[in-house]
């Protein structure tokens, strides 16, 4: 079927009903590194119940996701051709350790790059608590579909990247991925075979499984905690960033901050190899 703005705009979702428990909540911690200092109390009310246990901020974007759902053959999307470009998460309230959310997700804009220059898809996600009603955290999603260019829509407005300020930055934090990683982190939610399977990877032109996106994000959310909130998830309001390459698991992954007021920026490199990640990264945090 013909990719249209109409069809991908007025997308049927449905809503999505999960239930996640603390174990889930655990392994989604363990997936983003943390617990890699087992004598790091912060980290240890991540992974550990019984510990002051509490879920990592970031694990939000993994939560009564959508599905693949660009590989249904009547959005017309060229889905093996798509990149995650950025990644939104605003924070009403702090996620439980437990709970059953709903989401309903929508798409709010597409916009046409030119023929052989790709189509921009945004996606917005509502979460809820099941039990109470109350908003939990609203996901921003952009997809570039390289392969669906010059369907003849708009080419904007297009929302800027957040700027990294022009300074020295004002902290640094490095993290390290285990080799196992992505093998870790695929049992969050996602199981593309990309960040499981070698030969699915060397097809997509990598020299190995690749780490999600998501979960690279969620290192350097760990880093914002740990630097600017002490490990509070309270603290930690909203998240959003680019995402430039992939992370190799077993990479360390060095994030620089810059602070100014309740707003810290960020962008994320590689250490082993001297590339950016992520980047244009905003987080806002509490007192």
């Amino acid at each position: 079927m013909a990719f249209s703005y109409d069809t991908i705009k007025n997308w049927k979702f449905g809503k999505v009903e999960q239930t996640y428990t603390i174990k889930d909540s655990i392994i989604y911690a363990l997936g983003i590194g943390m617990g890699h200092d087992p004598l790091d109390t912060g980290q240890l009310d991540y992974v550990y119940e019984e510990a002051d246990f509490k879920a990592v901020p970031t694990m939000a974007v993994v939560l009564a996701g959508p599905g693949f759902w660009s590989r249904d053959p009547k959005s017309g999307i060229d889905w093996k051709k798509l990149l995650h470009g950025e990644q939104g998460v605003v924070l009403h309230r702090p996620l439980a350790p437990e709970a059953t959310v709903v989401a309903e997700t929508r798409v709010t804009e597409v916009l046409d790059k030119g023929a052989g220059k790709g189509a921009l898809i945004y996606t917005e996600r509502e979460l809820t608590d099941k039990a109470t009603g109350e908003r939990l955290a609203t996901l921003t999603s952009t997809t570039f579909a390289r392969g669906n260019g010059g369907f003849g829509g708009a080419s904007g407005p297009q929302p800027q990247p957040h700027d990294i300020p022009d300074r020295v930055p004002d902290a640094v934090c490095d993290l390290p991925t285990r080799p196992q990683a992505a093998l870790l982190y695929r049992l969050a939610g996602d199981p593309n075979p990309l960040h499981a399977d070698p030969a699915v990877a060397a097809a997509a032109g990598f020299k190995m499984p690749i780490l999600h996106g998501l979960c690279s994000l969620g290192v350097a959310g760990h880093a914002v905690l740990r630097t600017y909130c002490g490990y509070d998830a309270n603290r930690f309001k909203s998240l959003k960033l680019r995402f430039s390459s992939p992370v190799y698991p077993g990479e360390t992954v060095r994030t620089e901050m810059w602070r100014d007021g309740s707003v810290v920026s960020f962008r994320a490199s590689v250490v082993e190899r001297d590339v950016v990640v992520l980047n244009n990264g905003r987080v806002e945090i509490g007192d």
